[in-house]
């Protein structure tokens, strides 16, 4: 039988955008599409335009809720509509998927019973500039044994997932539940967790499953503008996962040596933050409020942050002063191996997903 795959679009103020985006589902070919439309009272033509997009189509109903109710709540709306399908997404109205993305993330799915979660690449693009071309072909798929996803993460802390390119088996999301409200800017984060808590997850390589536009004045960008920003979004981070913990024992093993690696490494984020601060001269007015709010950060997340060496290497900058310590010679070397590993990371990240 043709899966039947039922895709979320949450929508507030994205008209000019919406008919990209749901035309972007109605053509994947492969899968039985549904596609629900709600609309989180826009103050723009959404209704308008919803409402000739559903009358050209019957596989696409639309909702509009009289107040702001904001994005989890809407997704949570949505996850109730799609329960009676195989698989669903959530793709927000300003995002788009690639053809055939559903089609390789069900056949996926429908091999191997265990995976209840597949994603893919997911190439970013700016709102004011035309469409990236997605080539590339599907070159396989790697499968991550939950619990070795989960543990990934966990060392790195950071989220490697967009959002509109995840498809979920429905089976599964009614198992892990809704999102959760207490994870504001990360819940999407604290439900992969979830997710690979109770399955495997897998990540179609090569052929690029979904497009991400960027907005100059999006939630997240706005976030990391403010002189607060870095340590925000290392708070955001912290919370998905705690959140997760609290309802992982007897789904996952050694949550404590995780919680341990991942305070560690979200602390040496934070100080490195702050020692790039010093280097680049920031850490002089406001921007030395904003050190000050890394370090207490790290020292509150991790016990033992003062054996860190980025602990010494921040105290050695201090001494050194702000936007001198550029100019010495270990720090340059930090500096370069540092970048390096990054960029090993965002390759290893495009080949495997992980």
């Amino acid at each position: 039988m043709t899966p039947l795959v039922k895709v979320i679009v949450p929508c507030h103020g994205y008209a000019a955008l919406l008919e990209g985006c749901v035309d972007s589902v109605l053509g994947q070919e492969g899968v039985e599409v549904r596609v629900l439309i709600v609309d989180d009272c826009s103050p723009d033509r959404t209704p308008d335009v919803a409402g000739r997009i559903v009358a050209a189509d019957q596989r696409v109903e639309y909702r509009r809720h009289l107040r702001n109710e904001g994005l989890i709540a809407t997704a949570n709306e949505g996850l109730e509509w799609a329960d009676d399908s195989d698989y669903l997404v959530l793709l927000s109205a300003d995002d788009m998927l690639v053809p055939g993305a559903l089609r390789r993330a069900t056949g996926v799915m429908e091999s191997d019973p265990g995976i209840g979660m597949v994603y893919g690449h997911a190439p970013y693009f700016e709102s004011d500039r035309r469409l990236p071309r997605v080539g590339g072909r599907w070159r396989g798929t790697a499968v991550w044994p939950g619990a070795e996803w989960i543990r990934l993460r966990c060392r790195v802390g950071h989220n490697c997932i967009s959002s509109p390119e995840v498809v979920v088996r429905t089976s599964v999301q009614r198992r892990v539940g809704r999102y959760n409200p207490a994870c504001r800017h990360a819940s999407d984060l604290n439900m992969w967790l979830r997710i690979a808590a109770v399955s495997d997850v897998a990540y179609v390589r090569g052929a690029a499953q979904a497009l991400y536009r960027v907005h100059a004045d999006s939630m997240l960008r706005s976030m990391l503008r403010g002189p607060e920003g870095p340590v925000v979004d290392l708070r955001e981070r912290l919370v998905a996962f705690e959140e997760f913990f609290l309802t992982a024992d007897g789904r996952v093993r050694d949550v404590g040596r995780l919680r341990t690696m991942l305070t560690r490494g979200l602390a040496r984020e934070a100080l490195w933050q702050a020692s790039r601060a010093y280097d680049r001269g920031d850490a002089r007015g406001a921007g030395a409020a904003a050190v000050d709010e890394l370090v207490a950060f790290a020292l509150d997340t991790y016990p033992d942050v003062r054996r860190l060496r980025e602990w010494w290497g921040l105290r050695l900058r201090r001494r050194i002063g702000a936007g001198h310590s550029l100019w010495f010679l270990p720090f340059v070397a930090t500096g370069a191996a540092h970048r390096l590993r990054g960029h090993a990371n965002r390759l290893r990240w495009r080949v495997y997903g992980i």
